[in-house]
């Protein structure tokens, strides 16, 4: 017997307490069969003023973060899903192989995470060139460039929006995103990437996709993506981007 709505999977969602935009994103690229159930890492809504405010929420997230999977892991769930960014591409490349190598010791289920979901849908569109976005301060955009530098990509352009709180990432309205994006574009930029779970940018990939006729990647999109790919669910899920449409 299987569960009656989770028959195909059933995903253990991590997300910082104070992000409103996996859940929703999430939920809405769910195919049939498949549930997400979602554990909050709990974490208060601090100023994001300069690095050190930034390094203190990554210590947060860090401490709170075991509770939060022993939590959800009561549900029995078959695979557990990163819904954070920041953390995942912490430190660089070493340090987010060993993340993850704790996480599925821990649980002995398969994880799924931001940095590396990027790194393989980058490689699934043959991007070696790439332009970001991401909602943190300068401490956080350098260590999402010293992760994609060490896995071999180039990095031709950040942008980093500082964005005030957590909660306030999610307040990022889609025409600022957009601005953002093409900003980091260039004639030379293989794909754009876009960081940092909280900002809600699912549905706005496919729509600069078709503006810039290039690959933009959702970070929500892409863990999603490879969740459900690595569980062998190849449904293609229109609506969000052609990561999800094609691969």
């Amino acid at each position: 017997m299987t569960d009656s709505l989770g028959s195909r999977r059933k995903y253990a969602v991590l997300i910082p307490s104070t992000n409103t935009s996996v859940q929703p994103e999430f939920d809405a690229m769910r195919p049939r069969g498949v549930t997400n159930h979602i554990s909050r890492i709990r974490i208060p809504n601090i100023p994001l003023n300069n690095n050190d405010d930034f390094n203190h929420l990554i210590e947060l997230i860090a401490a709170a973060q075991d509770e939060a999977v022993e939590s959800v892991m009561s549900c029995e769930p078959d695979h557990l899903v990163l819904g954070i960014s920041a953390e995942t591409f912490w430190d660089g490349l070493a340090a987010s192989r060993k993340l993850k190598a704790y996480l599925e010791q821990k649980t002995g289920l398969p994880v799924a995470m931001g940095s590396d979901a990027c790194s393989l849908a980058l490689d699934a569109y043959g991007a070696r060139t790439i332009g970001v976005v991401t909602p943190y301060q300068p401490v956080g955009d350098d260590n999402v460039v010293r992760f994609f530098e060490e896995c071999g990509y180039r990095v031709k352009k950040i942008k980093g929006l500082r964005c005030e709180s957590p909660v306030r990432i999610a307040h990022v309205q889609p025409e600022t995103l957009a601005d953002a994006l093409r900003e980091v574009d260039g004639d030379d930029v293989d794909a754009l990437v876009q960081v940092g779970t909280n900002l809600a940018m699912a549905s706005l990939a496919g729509q600069v996709e078709r503006e810039l006729s290039k690959p933009v990647l959702a970070i929500n999109t892409a863990i999603y993506w490879q969740a459900l790919r690595s569980a062998g669910i190849n449904d293609q899920i229109a609506g969000f981007g052609s990561l999800l449409e094609r691969f």
